[in-house]
């Protein structure tokens, strides 16, 4: 890209931040493609690679990661995460918590620990609620939720070889859990059906569920739409998914907008990536294989790795 076409792209996304455009709108062109930046990264594994993001909370930590590579990030997040809006329920099963009415709580998401702890904070009682997970067996899928405990000065007694909810059955499978009762703190608003009726069946008690956060639109849907022409087009060279709301999304709107089809046509000329078994299975739902995703330690440095050796040069 020359000085002048740089400018004008420069000049271009000045025009649209001025006309309203916001941090949750789409962002392709950054510092890593300016003309200065071409020639540093054109040694890199990732130089002259476009990297479509979705991600949301971690948005900018990945985006760095792919530019120290040398790709063009593409910031697109399509979800956005938010607190459920009625916190009555959260405050109800943290009184079951608190009143030492659960034996083990299982965590599915780093989110959820998050804004859990964060809405006891909000009772004045934040203390109570880390000193009550102290005393249960604390159950977790996946690295983000021990991660999320390990910053309350806490860590999983168990945690699941696969971090999927088969996997936390797959787990706990093996273990007498008669006469206990489990807490579940959901993925979103997602029911977990299998793993609830897995736990009310060898509990042969009632399944207390905790979901401390909905997902809700980060992008409104013509950008969306910009990202499925991007595809399309041929002019992303991989997509990398971080949780499966995301790809749920991009598919819920290109259904609604008349452009599955294009999206499909879309799957063979980008590398779709995904940062573990969850995000890999919602994407085969809707018949796409995710080509790139980490061996182990379902985490963004891994993601990031598995693109380098991927794409790279």
């Amino acid at each position: 890209m020359g000085a002048d076409t740089w400018a004008d792209a420069k000049s271009a996304m000045a025009a649209a931040c001025d006309n309203g455009a916001t941090s949750a709108s789409f962002a392709f062109m950054t510092d890593a493609a300016s003309p200065t930046a071409a020639g540093t990264n054109a040694s890199k594994p990732l130089a002259g690679r476009v990297v479509a993001l979705p991600e949301t909370r971690e948005l900018d930590r990945l985006a760095e990661l792919l530019e120290a590579e040398g790709a063009r990030a593409w910031r697109c997040p399509l979800v956005a995460i938010l607190d459920a809006p009625d916190p009555r329920p959260i405050d109800a099963w943290l009184d079951h918590l608190l009143a030492g009415r659960l034996t083990d709580v299982v965590f599915l998401t780093g989110e959820g620990v998050r804004r859990l702890v964060a809405v006891a904070e909000r009772g004045g009682r934040r203390d109570q609620t880390v000193a009550a997970l102290g005393r249960v067996r604390k159950i977790t899928r996946g690295p983000k939720p021990a991660r999320a405990l390990k910053e309350l000065g806490l860590g999983p007694d168990l945690a699941a070889a696969v971090p999927t909810s088969r996997g936390i059955i797959d787990e706990l499978g093996t273990l007498d859990l008669r006469g206990r009762q489990v807490g579940l703190q959901l993925y979103g608003e997602e029911p977990s059906h299998e793993l609830r009726a897995f736990l009310e069946e060898r509990t042969g008690n009632g399944v207390p569920v905790v979901a401390p956060y909905v997902y809700a639109p980060a992008s409104d849907a013509s950008k969306v739409n910009e990202l499925i022409g991007e595809l399309t087009a041929g002019r992303v060279d991989a997509i990398a998914f971080t949780s499966a709301a995301q790809v749920e999304r991009l598919f819920g709107v290109a259904r609604d907008s008349g452009l599955l089809e294009a999206l499909e046509r879309a799957w063979p000329r980008v590398k779709v990536a995904a940062i573990g078994p969850v995000a890999v299975e919602t994407l085969r739902k809707h018949g796409v294989e995710a080509s790139i995703v980490p061996e182990r330690a379902y985490v963004m440095k891994r993601l990031v790795a598995a693109i380098v050796t991927a794409l790279g040069i």
